[in-house]
């Protein structure tokens, strides 16, 4: 009689986000293959989890088929800081199978497999590398049945053994094919792609019995803490229907712009600042997150500019040192945007932040690589919906082109997904170039319609008051006063 009340216990792998694409963690005493071109970082993913898991209680035996020796591989995977050099003879045992494998004798092979698993009693086995094994014994036993009757054997006898195990192996396809495939638990696919001068390395979870897996290809980074996966933040959140009532609106940090927005910024909303290039964006965001830090508020900074303008006011600075404002200024290149939302979560629940700064979406599509620029309004549309999640308030600058008549508000048609707008522009006035800026949009609530007149100074932005003779320009009556756009040929009314 089956039981049906069975529960599956679940391994943590030690891979950051592996466990969360996977569905929660690896099943015990699953049969799984690790599979991928090579140096798409199968090893490196099979020795991480390996040192994650193994423990006295839990050991883990390693066995090498190809010719080169385990001391060759021990010697570059000693590098990561995961390697552990106190488990290795004691809850870690490598053995090495060339001999064997160059008999290409599967018998043999399954003979000295399941000496060494008697006698070490392992709950982990791996086998590095698979496809060579079966390369030689196509070659040197062409009956059809031999590979698969060994792949079904060793399953068998791992899974009554109670050992989680995972087969690495060279392959290109997961559509050729292969026993290997069939009677896998789980297969786990590294991918690596190249696009113009863009490496980037994906991973899937083809499949995974007995738990939903999360479906898609995954970023993943190999650095010196091992690899890390980014999963996609996948988190719906409705769409605000207006400011929550009784909560208190977010200061923007600039005399006037708070009157103009209705009171200010309502909170979890998220807020795009599209501008030219030195209209004043960053230096609006760095008022943002002062002041937030003046009401006892912490923040954290995303910059993808080369140089980011958080100089103004200076005590941003001191925010950052005193860490109550985070900067995320990644130093990698080919970045995807769940990277970078993975990075921006991490940080917003280290400091418990509740206002986050983007500067810029200009430049970070620039910092992805080649490959996840297609899909850019997607990607930044789960990032958002993840950071509201949180309850963190959002301020994104976007840099645009002065064109005078052309309106948008985004070069991306992002404009859609903020839920409050601020356009910053440049306008000519008595000869003079000077910078204006208007309150687009506060999704459900009333804003003003007016475009000020501001100006740049140590201290930060200023609005400028209203003269008698700008009442019209910013009150919607008639004016003798002219606004051109620099390059214009006819003067421009401002409405």
């Amino acid at each position: 009689m089956i039981s049906t009340s069975s529960i599956i216990c679940r391994l943590a792998t030690g891979v950051p986000g592996m466990d969360e694409v996977l569905g929660g963690g690896l099943p015990e005493f699953s049969f799984n293959l690790i599979a991928g071109a090579p140096g798409c970082g199968k090893t490196t993913l099979a020795h991480q989890m390996m040192f994650a898991l193994a423990t006295r209680e839990r050991p883990a035996l390693y066995f090498t088929i190809l010719g080169e020796p385990p001391l060759k591989m021990l010697r570059y995977q000693q590098q990561f800081e995961y390697f552990d050099p106190d488990k290795l003879n004691d809850s870690i045992r490598f053995v090495n199978l060339s001999e064997e494998m160059a008999s290409g004798n599967l018998g043999l092979l399954m003979q000295r497999i399941v000496v060494q698993v008697e006698k070490y009693t392992p709950s982990l086995v791996f086998v590095d590398s698979f496809h060579s094994l079966s390369l030689v014994a196509q070659a040197s036993e062409p009956e059809a049945g031999s590979l698969q009757y060994f792949v079904q054997n060793l399953a068998v006898l791992m899974t009554s053994w109670q050992a989680t195990t995972f087969l690495i192996g060279e392959y290109f396809s997961g559509n050729d094919p292969n026993p290997v495939f069939t009677v896998a638990d789980g297969l786990i696919w590294l991918r690596q792609s190249v696009q113009r001068n863009s490496v980037v390395r994906k991973m899937e979870i083809m499949k995974m019995r007995g738990q939903p897996t999360l479906p898609g290809l995954h970023t993943f980074r190999i650095g010196s803490d091992g690899i890390k996966v980014f999963a996609p933040a996948n988190i719906s959140v409705p769409r605000h229907s207006g400011p929550a009532p009784g909560l208190e609106r977010l200061r923007m940090g600039v005399k006037g712009l708070d009157d103009m927005m209705g009171g200010g910024l309502p909170p979890g909303y998220s807020l795009l600042v599209a501008g030219p290039s030195g209209s004043g964006k960053s230096i609006l965001a760095s008022a943002f997150l002062s002041a937030g830090a003046v009401n006892g508020e912490t923040g954290v900074i995303a910059a993808f500019e080369q140089r980011p303008n958080f100089v103004r006011p200076a005590a941003i600075a001191d925010l950052i040192d005193s860490d109550r404002v985070g900067l995320i200024r990644p130093a990698v290149t080919d970045l995807s945007v769940d990277e970078i939302a993975s990075l921006l979560l991490a940080e917003v629940r280290r400091l418990g932040a509740t206002r986050v700064v983007i500067d810029s979406l200009s430049a970070l599509e620039l910092a992805l690589a080649p490959t996840f620029r297609d899909d850019f309004r997607e990607s930044l549309s789960r990032m958002l919906s993840a950071l509201a999640s949180t309850g963190v308030s959002v301020l994104m600058t976007s840099e645009l082109e002065d064109r005078y008549t052309d309106l948008r508000f985004s070069p991306y048609g992002t404009a859609f997904l903020t839920d409050a707008i601020i356009v910053q522009r440049y306008v000519e006035i008595d000869s003079r170039l000077q910078r204006v800026l208007a309150v687009v949009k506060v999704r459900a609530s009333a804003h003003s319609s007016q475009l000020r007149l501001f100006h740049i100074d140590d201290s930060g932005i200023k609005l400028d008051e209203m003269p008698p003779d700008q009442e019209g320009i910013l009150g919607g009556r008639p004016t003798r006063r002219r606004l051109r756009a620099p390059t214009a040929a006819t003067p421009v009314e401002m409405p």
